[in-house]
């Protein structure tokens, strides 16, 4: 029977003559598979998952002048469209209103008309030009203190420490298993947060409406649907933006990073750590001594408290907001082990470099690229005063029929069509008296109105009125085909006059 065990043993252990693979063929079918876990392994590598940022409470100065950032922009944001501004019986009070039924863009005392779209984009050139102002001189300090996704993210994660704590708490209870405890810490976590952006949303619908009465018919549920559908969908990507993806909006959203990079040079003052005093690096013990070694004991406070999850002690990086924290995270640890503070500060390349090299640091705000900015800035500036200080509050359009080009009349005068469109930006009605150079012998009808000269209309306070308007001149009275004249229109209470070239048509001499 051993023999047969044996025999049995041999037969499964060695491969028939049909099913033998050449020794070179097995060792190729080995590298391939071989080849083809390394591919798999590489295309893996290629998709990072994220890992969760968990970041650290910091204390010191640069936290609290985001701290006080944070209430003043909120406090703009929410309570900027509650401000009152007295225009007129016949205007809205709101101080900051986009009144789009209207087509009205109000500002305090400035009240934009559409056809004024120019100063909005006046407005948007100068507000791109103090960034770049800001970032050539100070780096993303933008990014860091004021943009909305920072303010946000710092909002939801205040609301995150409440509830779960600081970063030590917050990593163990992610990585415990789901109860009781946790499923209601989440939750509340994420009411509050959708609360948040509930708040969020309907404090930018009240900027396009009245607000105490648009707030009165969304308790009530009269509003019109629109304004539930933009509290739902601001609501949601305030949610989504600053409490789920965080850090990777600014990472792979937001393209400012990427064009920041052109703004600054080795002048611009950036959070910068010093390597020259912080290398060799290495964990310090009470009563050692510093001699050979740098003042970073590499305890990573810096990395803990970075909302981006960035070792600034590696360079300058796109992730990097320039928030400070950093800077206040590596000052308390320079306290406690004794060391001077600033080896992580607000630097610039250049001075780190002649520091290196044992030379005396400067900063100078008397740069080219910062220069040719704020030029800019006071150019555009400029036109966009003489623009608002000058404009009229009266506007003249007029628009000529083309078919017909014009109409012979049993008299033999030749008649033309037009429409008069009168812009009255004054906040009461007002009577204008309209007429025509450059015509002979003109008269002009309306609604049935005729006289020999000039025609009285009227416009309604804050509105356009457009008038249906004949004029009709003697034949003999036109030398060519196309005769130039202008309407001319004046206010009859101050004066005021606003003019209109255009032409009248007739088949010549």
């Amino acid at each position: 029977m051993m023999d047969q065990a044996a025999s049995t043993v041999t037969t499964a252990s060695t491969p028939s003559p049909e099913n033998a693979v050449a020794p070179g063929a097995a060792a190729q079918g080995v590298a391939r598979v071989e080849a083809e876990a390394v591919n798999k392994k590489e295309t893996r590598a290629l998709y990072q998952k994220r890992v969760k940022i968990f970041p650290k409470r910091a204390r010191g100065t640069f936290r609290r002048v985001k701290w006080v950032v944070m209430a003043l922009t909120l406090g703009v944001y929410y309570f900027v469209p509650w401000l009152r501004w007295d225009r007129g019986p016949a205007a809205p009070d709101q101080a900051v209103l986009i009144d789009i039924p209207a087509r009205r863009f109000y500002f305090f005392f400035i009240e934009i008309w559409p056809q004024e779209v120019y100063y909005l984009t006046g407005l948007l050139i100068l507000a791109a030009l103090a960034l770049f102002v800001a970032t050539s001189l100070f780096g993303r300090v933008w990014c860091g203190y004021t943009c909305p996704q920072t303010v946000w993210t710092d909002l939801f994660l205040v609301v995150e420490r409440l509830i779960e704590g600081d970063r030590g708490a917050r990593i163990r209870l992610d990585k415990a298993a789901w109860s009781g405890r946790k499923i209601v810490r989440r939750t509340l976590k994420h009411a509050i947060w959708i609360a948040i952006a509930i708040l969020t949303g309907g404090a930018w619908v009240f900027y396009f409406a009245d607000a105490p009465t648009l707030l009165l018919d969304l308790v009530t549920f009269q509003a019109p649907a629109i304004a539930y559908m933009a509290v739902g969908g601001l609501a949601s990507t305030t949610y989504v933006l600053g409490g789920l993806a965080r850090e990777q909006v600014c990472i792979y959203m937001c393209p400012w990073p990427r064009i920041q990079a052109a703004m600054t040079d080795i002048e611009s003052l950036i959070v910068t750590y010093r390597g020259y005093r912080g290398e060799p690096r290495r964990p310090h013990r009470k009563a050692e001594s510093w001699e050979g070694r740098g003042d970073c004991i590499d305890c990573n406070a810096c990395v803990a408290v970075c909302p981006m999850g960035i070792d600034i002690r590696d360079g300058s990086q796109l992730e990097c907001i320039n928030c400070g924290l950093c800077i206040d995270a590596c000052d308390e640890i320079m306290d406690k082990v004794g060391r001077p503070r600033g080896l992580i500060a607000y630097d610039t390349f250049a001075n780190v470099e002649r520091r290196s090299m044992g030379q005396s640091a400067r900063f100078s705000l008397m740069r080219i690229r910062p220069l040719i900015y704020a030029g800019l800035i006071v150019v555009v500036g400029s036109i966009m005063l003489f623009g608002l200080t000058t404009r009229s509050v009266l506007d003249l359009n007029v628009l000529r029929d083309r078919n017909p080009l014009f109409v012979t009349l049993s008299d033999g005068t030749i008649r033309n069509g037009y429409t008069v469109k009168i812009i009255n930006k004054q906040h009461e009605t007002r009577s204008f008296q309209l007429d025509v150079e450059g015509l002979p012998g003109y008269r002009i009808n309306v609604v049935g109105q005729e006289s020999g000269g000039g025609l009285l209309l009227t416009a309604k306070a804050d509105r356009l009125a457009s008038y249906r308007v004949f004029v009709s001149a003697p034949r003999k009275s036109l030398e060519d085909e196309s005769t130039p004249i202008g309407f001319v229109l004046t206010d009859t209470l101050d004066g005021a006059q606003a003019a209109y070239d255009a032409v009248f048509r007739g088949p010549g001499s």
